[in-house]
């Protein structure tokens, strides 16, 4: 497959995932933790309009800040496209030359440059469809190309932290390639509800906390040492949590690292505070979790030391 024709059939495949984002679901978790469906999107349309200028010879520090912020507006779709669209035309256009362009970490070939666009455009459209509930299979033909072009850049990206550590192979094409992005293969709904759960949790927001836990879920504490207590149903569970976060000043919770299998997850946290001094104050734990249609029926926490 040539390159033109690779980077033009992964833009595709992103492009078919914004098309099919549901209205409601911009706000919604993705496997990319730091980013919700809008951020993505915004992310890889700001890579599309970097592409025109930087194809024609455009310097970083000439195009500036134009391409920050929200690119998205009022026309998510709209507008990715938009810029999905011109960044096809261009590279078609400029790519014959096979000339270089001017990166964040210097000079790199044309070749180069489209080939990390095209990879990045196939993962990140992974994402975004296991992130809106559609199609995530991949064309095999653009898996095999990526992963031969990726397979001598893998420790390059991770040791440049652009990639997360290598997740376990699973001895299939797609499953193998997204492992090796630090992607889990099997990122689904049990990964976005443990999300939502944290995000809340982490901002001290009580009804949106509550508003994803079952009616009957269990909450055990890590206190009083050394057993714990456990709260039984959602009234409880919200007294407990409520004082918490009345009582806990300048309350952040951090997810240091999660795993999930099935409908069970287990999550690394970190708890900070602000003492009545001032001075800082933290602990650290695991939560074994247990997810429901969507929402926590179980947690159940434990703290170091």
């Amino acid at each position: 497959m040539d390159l033109n024709t690779l980077y033009h059939r992964t833009v595709e495949t992103w492009v078919d995932r914004v098309n099919a984002v549901p209205s409601g679901a911009w706000g919604e978790p993705t496997p990319c933790r730091e980013w919700d469906v809008r951020s993505l999107v915004n992310h890889v349309t700001g890579e599309d309009l970097w592409t025109d200028p930087l194809m024609r010879g455009a310097t970083i520090a000439e195009v500036g800040d134009r391409f920050d912020g929200d690119l998205l507006g009022d026309d998510p779709v709209g507008r990715s496209l938009a810029a999905a669209g011109k960044a096809v035309r261009t590279v078609a256009e400029t790519l014959p030359a096979h000339g270089t362009v001017h990166l964040s970490y210097g000079e790199e070939s044309m070749d180069e440059y489209i080939h990390q666009l095209a990879a990045d455009h196939l993962v990140h459209g992974w994402d975004l469809a296991v992130a809106t509930g559609s199609d995530p299979r991949l064309d095999p033909h653009l898996v095999k190309e990526v992963a031969t072009w990726f397979a001598d850049k893998e420790q390059l990206y991770r040791q440049g932290g652009v990639i997360a550590a290598r997740t376990a192979l699973t001895g299939e094409p797609q499953g193998d390639l997204l492992a090796r992005f630090g992607r889990d293969p099997h990122w689904g709904p049990t990964h976005a509800a443990l999300t939502r759960f944290n995000t809340a949790f982490g901002a001290a927001d009580l009804e949106a906390t509550m508003d994803l836990v079952t009616d009957d879920c269990v909450f055990d504490a890590t206190g009083p040492a050394p057993d714990g207590r456990e709260y039984q149903g959602v009234e409880a569970v919200r007294g407990a949590w409520a004082e918490v976060f009345a009582s806990t000043r300048d309350l952040r919770f951090t997810e240091e690292d999660s795993f999930v299998h099935g409908d069970r997850a287990t999550v690394m946290w970190r708890f900070d505070w602000t003492n009545e001094d001032g001075s800082p104050g933290h602990v650290r734990g695991v939560d074994v979790m247990r997810i429901r249609d969507g929402r926590v029926s179980e947690k159940f926490s434990y703290v170091k030391g």
